[in-house]
């Protein structure tokens, strides 16, 4: 029994093994931040000229739009987004539970995938207009729709497809905080509303500004939006001077300016996650579906139905539909003849940066279980940026210091070696895989780190006692224990690099084409017909993500 209480708890790693594993972490947060490093010493290096150049052409007209398109982008999100919530977790109407599943499905969609739909069907000889002529006889002259291609509409946008970042966040808020508080308002002569606005409102403010802080991050990361109407902002404007104006030197230093508001929004976000507080009690445990804390008329019940349809059918329904009707004409089809190659493309990237982010994943997750140091914590929150990264600046911020590395080894292998044949790294699919590695270990880490702390440290311990070398362990404890976590976490990453895309235009190789690039260059060329079976299994794809959020928003 004594030897049994022995080897109940882990034993600490030896101080070699620790060494060792954070090392690995450190090496990892290493190459993860290369690109962040990078920017801020090209910000650094002529800076002063640099920035008053770009102040004295585009930099004003980059930052007015990108505030502009985050602060309506966001204020879509946020309103639609907390007011479904409320409706879903507070109020009862038939199709409730239905919709509080549906009302997640626009995250399938890519943003840029939503943008090229809508300028089609709303653009002149679109099915909208069209159709609107003909039930009432009127000419072009006689009506004007808001253009599409505008701020406005990549606001538009933006907000119906991200707002179920808002609304996953603030459904648990709402659903999980205090029923006592609200009643008691009520008790004491509070309308619903003003209960609303001043308990329980204030009381899920912080995850609100979770969710809205992750909507901004993607707001400002977007391209394809940006890039279909026309409207400069940073991830424009990078791609805009490192490939068609060739100018390294403006690109970096806008990338640098761009990571100030990333820098911002990461604070944000951090402070809303240590700022939130628990204000549940025992009712809000288990809502009952015949107590709800809002009673609704029959009018009031039709009107939920209503007002939480229409961010569905807008966000995810419409697009998905029209898309479906273009995928069944006949010149789709014709196109899809194409679709092998691109399927290759997407298939081996995103199997490589899957593999490739697994790998780094299981190194951190054991480092800071084998060595929970507060250098290894720091190594993984550097490893983990990725996410905050948008693909523009990541792409760019890989380019530069790589990029002098391979001409550097590509004059050493020419001079010592005789090799002739061009740049060894640049241009070639590793970088890509690099960038994507770096962009999504985020979503790999935290689902093998959630996997690992599942599973009792005993279990290890004793399989040593009994002999088990630590290739046994692992083959025989972990590997089946961790298999789901591991699943998951490389579905999301590749599910995530079929869907890039600035990351992805930048640093492929010519002989490269994804599904998301393919859609990109034939929507770009007013051709959406043919991309349209491509696009319809990009928001397929999407699906997936989106199920594993609604079942972790429920949780």
């Amino acid at each position: 029994m004594s030897r049994l209480r022995q080897f109940a708890a882990p034993k600490a790693s030896k101080p070699a093994d620790a060494a060792g594993w954070t090392l690995a972490a450190l090496m990892i947060a290493a190459l993860a931040g290369l690109p962040i490093g990078a920017v801020l010493w090209a910000s650094l290096a002529g800076a002063g000229e640099g920035l008053r150049d770009l102040a004295a052409t585009v930099l004003p007209t980059y930052i007015a739009n990108t505030a502009l398109l985050m602060l309506l982008a966001g204020g879509i999100a946020a309103s639609v987004g907390t007011g479904c919530a409320w409706l879903i977790a507070a109020t009862r109407f038939p199709g409730r539970r239905l919709l509080g599943w549906a009302l997640v499905l626009p995250l399938a969609l890519p943003a840029y995938l939503a943008a090229y739909i809508y300028a089609d069907m709303l653009d002149f000889a679109g099915p909208v207009q069209t159709a609107l002529r003909a039930a009432t006889g009127w000419g072009a002259d006689d009506y004007a729709l808001p253009d599409i291609r505008s701020l406005g509409g990549g606001a538009f946008v933006l907000g119906f497809v991200l707002y179920p970042y808002v609304y996953l966040l603030a459904r648990t808020a709402f659903a999980t905080q205090s029923r006592t508080q609200f009643r008691a308002a009520r008790s004491l002569g509070a309308r619903p509303a003003r209960a609303f606005w001043q308990v329980a409102l204030p009381a899920a403010r912080p995850a609100i500004a979770g969710g809205l802080a992750l909507v901004l991050m993607e707001v400002l990361a977007d391209f394809g939006v940006a890039e279909y109407f026309a409207i400069p902002t940073f991830s424009t404007g990078i791609f805009r001077a490192w490939l068609a104006m060739g100018d390294k030197a403006a690109a970096l230093k806008l990338a640098a300016v761009m990571l100030v508001f990333v820098i911002a929004l990461v604070t944000w976000e951090a402070r809303t996650r240590r700022g939130r507080s628990d204000s549940r009690d025992g009712l809000a445990a288990r809502p009952n579906d015949d107590d709800p804390l809002v009673a609704l008329s029959a009018l009031g019940q039709g009107l939920a139905l209503v007002a939480c349809m229409i961010p569905v059918l807008i966000g995810f329904v419409l697009p998905a539909a029209y898309l479906a009707s273009l995928a069944l004409t006949d010149t789709a089809q014709a196109a899809a003849g194409e679709l092998p190659a691109y399927l290759r493309g997407s298939l081996w990237l995103g199997l490589a940066t899957a593999t490739l982010c697994l790998f780094a994943a299981l190194l951190l997750a054991f480092a800071r279980a084998r060595s929970p140091s507060g250098a290894v914590a720091s190594a993984i929150r550097v490893a983990t940026l990725g996410y905050a990264l948008p693909g523009a600046l990541l792409a760019v911020g890989l380019l530069v210091p790589l990029g002098s590395f391979d001409q550097s080894l590509t004059r050493f292998a020419r001079d010592n070696l005789g090799w002739s044949g061009g740049l060894l790294l640049t241009g070639t699919s590793a970088l890509l895989v690099y960038a994507l590695s770096v962009r999504f270990m985020t979503v790999a880490y935290n689902s093998v780190s959630s996997g690992l702390a599942r599973i009792p440290p005993g279990l290890d311990a004793a399989a040593r006692s009994l002999g088990a070398g630590p290739a046994r362990v692992l083959a025989r404890i972990y590997a089946p224990l961790l298999a789901p976590s591991l699943a998951g976490a490389g579905a999301l990453v590749f599910i995530d690099t079929l869907r890039e895309l600035p990351a992805t235009l930048i640093l492929r190789p010519f002989n490269l084409e994804t599904l998301a690039t393919r859609t990109y260059r034939l929507a770009s060329d007013e051709r959406l017909v043919e991309a349209a079976i491509p696009a319809l299994i990009l928001l397929a794809a999407g699906l997936l993500p989106v199920l594993v959020l609604n079942r972790l928003g429920k949780r």
